[in-house]
């Protein structure tokens, strides 16, 4: 392990005992603030993950996130935020963490170690050709996540690696490595401080952007919010009233006139026609409401 980067020491921070807050605290800051710097440089192999990711997704593909510890709750993270974010099942994102629900919480002796354990979750949820493996592993060496994605690749489903050391061993395995090199964390091995912060950007790049593709976004808005509390319904008839350019009342009205749906409120609105009619619309344009109001 001493050659990776994520388990160097940090120059910047050899006396991080000695400092006030403030200067710990100036320090972090500086620090967080070459993640993005280096997420920028991988932009392009990030572009083809989504174009697959987008074309799976739209032709019944899964996204499935695979990791241990801290990169394993980040992709269970990910995966349960699309679903009231953009009305996703809790089938279309799936993140996968070796040790089982139980390691969310909790470390799960020699889970992440494991490399049957990988195979039989993946044989669990059925993976096919259709689906996108994204392995995630800060020090890009995990057992469990190297096995998921031979596995994976194996059955001929896409394959992508995500950790923050540039040459490793996951990213060999994966069909596209994405290796994000934040350099040495400031607290020595603490791959949950910039290498957590890495793969949460990555993230959020990949679940957004293939849901814009997909079409739960209009300009940007989610039109596909799952409305499951007052809050999330109140958002829903702001974002018929914004678009439709009307009052909050009348919004309101529309919203429950078409059951709670904003695409269809929307497609109503615009193209002044029944909710039936806005329904078969949106599902002859595969529920993309810029291609509906255009048929």
């Amino acid at each position: 392990m001493n050659h990776l980067i994520t388990e160097s020491r940090n120059e910047n921070t050899m006396q991080l005992d000695e400092m006030t807050i403030l200067q710990a605290l100036e320090t972090m800051n500086n620090e967080d603030q070459k993640v993005p710097q280096q997420i920028k440089q991988v932009l392009p192999e990030l572009t083809r993950v989504i174009e697959i990711t987008t074309h799976q997704f739209k032709n019944g593909g899964r996204i499935i996130y695979m990791g241990a510890g801290t990169s394993g709750r980040l992709g269970v993270l990910d995966a349960a935020e699309c679903v009231p974010t953009f009305n996703t099942t809790s089938n279309d994102f799936i993140g996968l963490i070796a040790g089982g629900q139980r390691a969310m919480t909790v470390a799960v002796e020699g889970a992440e170690d494991s490399q049957t354990l990988a195979e039989a979750d993946l044989s669990h949820i059925h993976l096919t050709d259709k689906d996108v493996v994204i392995g995630l592993a800060a020090s890009g060496s995990t057992p469990y996540v190297k096995a998921g994605l031979t596995y994976a690749n194996e059955l001929g489903a896409h394959t992508v690696a995500i950790s923050c050391n540039v040459g490793s061993e996951i990213g060999q395995i994966a069909q596209i490595p994405i290796e994000v090199n934040v350099g040495p964390e400031v607290l020595t091995g603490s791959t949950r401080l910039k290498s957590g912060t890495a793969q949460k950007l990555i993230l959020n790049m990949i679940s957004t952007i293939t849901m814009v593709g997909a079409g739960k976004v209009y300009g940007n808005l989610m039109v596909d919010v799952k409305a499951s509390n007052d809050k999330l319904i109140d958002r829903s008839i702001r974002i018929v009233q914004d678009i439709c350019d009307m009052s909050y009342e009348a919004a309101q009205e529309l919203y429950t006139d078409a059951d709670k749906n904003i695409k269809t409120a929307v497609v109503m609105y615009l193209c002044d026609i029944s909710k039936i009619q806005a329904e078969t619309k949106l599902r002859q344009n595969d529920y993309i409401i810029k291609q509906a109001i255009k048929d």
